[in-house]
């Protein structure tokens, strides 16, 4: 565990393992600890590396600031200089899919392989909406409140009610986080730096072999939005995971396992049969 400097601001990432190079870029409300349950699976042949971006987790805030995911791209790029990585894997879910995709058009030469799960090409007139939602709730610094509006739609309804004690035990250990007004101010930020993210007319610059992974019950960043990114990432391949919602390592964590390493370590992307 370990931190750099980046335009003054500590970022703090992690890295557990060796061999081939992943890096697992967090949704808009996780963290490095967000990923601890898969970490076993995901280091035993493979270096993994987590960070949080800013404004999240254990990295600095940018407190008073407004700035768009450009510049959570540029924190990648310093981090792999850090690391001393020519190339990486990236795998990225929502608002790090969303970032993964900015990286993968700017420096095609740094991604190997990519996978998105649960990631939009754009932030729609719908989700922006849900976005100004979760502001204006945020400004309340009512945690109850907070946590109802966007916990739930995470998950398909199907794995909410089977799961319900898990989900009330998360329930008790986001409330004081989600009442804190320093996460609340840096949702804020991050909400509104998404809000500009537009990547439809650059996705064919994206040449690294993408898997692209969606839960046909997400209903934050919907089907039919995840599957123009497999029309417009050329040589694309697309799976659709059913009953499953927008949180899909929570509902399908052997499936998510799965998907990584098979996608990541697979030796051969063409074959002739």
């Amino acid at each position: 565990m370990s931190t750099f400097i980046f335009h003054g601001k500590n970022i703090y990432y992690d890295v557990k393992g060796e061999g081939k190079p992943i890096l697992i870029l967090n949704g808009i409300m996780m963290s490095t600890k967000s990923w601890e349950p898969f970490i076993h699976s995901l280091s035993v042949h493979n270096k993994i590396i987590r960070l949080d971006f800013l404004d999240q987790g254990q990295s600095d805030r940018l407190e008073n600031e407004t700035y768009t995911q450009q510049i959570q791209v540029d924190v990648i790029v310093a981090l792999l200089k850090e690391l001393k990585l020519d190339q990486v894997n990236v795998v990225g879910i929502s608002y790090g899919g969303e970032v993964a995709v900015i990286l993968s058009y700017l420096y095609p030469n740094l991604v190997d392989r990519l996978i998105l799960f649960n990631t939009t090409p754009y932030t729609s007139p719908w989700l922006a909406e849900i976005g100004h939602s979760w502001i204006n709730i945020g400004k309340t610094r009512n945690g109850q409140n907070y946590y109802q509006a966007t916990i739930p739609i995470i998950y398909s309804p199907s794995f909410y009610e089977k799961r319900l004690d898990w989900m009330k035990k998360r329930e008790q250990i986001l409330l004081p986080i989600f009442s804190n007004p320093v996460f609340l101010d840096a949702m804020e930020r991050l909400t509104n730096s998404a809000e500009s993210y537009d990547a439809r007319n650059h996705l064919n610059k994206i040449k690294a072999p993408t898997l692209i992974v969606s839960g046909d019950e997400d209903y934050l960043t919907p089907l039919n939005d995840q599957k123009k990114l497999k029309e417009m990432i050329e040589g694309s391949y697309h799976v659709i995971l059913p009953g499953v919602g927008h949180a899909s390592m929570y509902e399908v964590p052997v499936m998510f396992t799965s998907l990584v390493l098979g996608f990541i370590n697979q030796e051969d992307m063409n074959y002739t049969i």
